[in-house]
């Protein structure tokens, strides 16, 4: 299917991906191989088992997988546009050619916002993801997002709000506040509503030529773009240099602020992320600014003050 491993596409801690052609019909794969020494096959199976309950335009697609003893591979879907990472992290001279434009940001967002939704509320098992990230975004031809590795994802019943969880998931910069400590809240879906504002984050910050690094160690770069949101006139604050674009980038940041709360019940549902997307600009307020690592202060400070926040299911 491979040709031996010989077209590599990627390489992580999980293993390498390789690109191949099913045999059948002739369509292009990616085939990830997982490094033989990687654990005792958990994530395997558990990214299996979640992956292949799903159907959804943004979520990636499984088309098989090989497991032989010790060695273990998933067949997904290719998608020739690579990881969302690529995008917002490219570096040097070529870095204007991959920068992507504030339109296709935002249909980007939506269709993250879309395949979490139906993660949480579309499956008859719910699934969280627990690592959505930039690497974990993959994008088709036409640019459309497709979640992926859902090697940490977690099965439960589609009414159950809290999960018990050993230990953390994710990737540092993305996980939320409740997940390395339970004294924040439960985990929850809202956990994967604290990633993907962080996600969103990013690439506004990406996109501004913003020093976003500092999101994944401290909570400067939320404050400082909340500190951008509360400028009286914050036109082209973000780098847009349209009324349109500049829209497109107050709503993306204003959004991604809710969904950062510090205490889940104040983050809005993916179903309400959705609807805040696709609604007017003028019905989103400024949400309270999180603090994202003092329980205590964020107990007595980040309060629900909008209708955003008022869906917690």
């Amino acid at each position: 299917m491979t040709i031996s491993f010989r077209d590599t596409i990627g390489k992580g801690g999980f293993g390498t991906v390789y690109k191949g052609k099913l045999p059948d019909d002739g369509r292009i794969v990616a085939v990830k191989v997982l490094s033989e020494s990687k654990g005792n096959g958990e994530e395997f199976i558990n990214e299996v088992a979640s992956i292949g309950r799903t159907s959804h335009v943004n979520i990636v697609t499984l088309f098989g997988f090989c497991y032989e003893r010790d060695r273990r591979a998933l067949i997904y879907e290719f998608m020739p546009n690579g990881s969302l990472d690529s995008f917002i992290r490219k570096q040097g001279s070529d870095i204007e050619k991959c920068r992507l434009g504030w339109k296709t940001l935002s249909e980007i967002a939506v269709g993250v916002a879309r395949g979490l939704e139906y993660l949480h509320r579309g499956c008859n098992t719910r699934i969280l993801h627990f690592d959505i990230k930039p690497q974990n975004i993959l994008l088709d031809k036409d640019f459309c997002p497709k979640i992926a590795d859902f090697g940490l994802a977690k099965l439960c019943k589609a009414k159950e709000s809290i999960v018990s969880m050993l230990g953390t998931r994710g990737t540092a910069g993305y996980i939320a506040p409740e997940v390395f400590s339970r004294s924040f809240g439960g985990v929850s879906h809202k956990s994967d509503v604290y990633s993907y504002g962080m996600l969103v984050l990013e690439v506004v910050g990406a996109r501004k030529n913003l020093d976003s690094r500092v999101s994944h160690t401290s909570e400067m770069f939320p404050h400082y773009v909340y500190k951008i949101l509360e400028l009286e006139n914050s036109e082209n604050v973000f780098g847009a240099i349209s009324e349109e674009e500049n829209e497109i980038a107050r709503r993306m940041v204003l959004i991604s602020m809710w969904c950062i709360q510090t205490i889940p019940s104040d983050r809005p549902s993916m179903s309400k992320v959705v609807e805040m997307l696709e609604g007017p600009l003028q019905s989103l307020q400024i949400a309270p600014k999180p603090f994202l690592f003092s329980p205590t202060t964020a107990a007595v400070d980040s309060t629900s003050t909008s209708q955003q926040s008022d869906e917690t299911n």
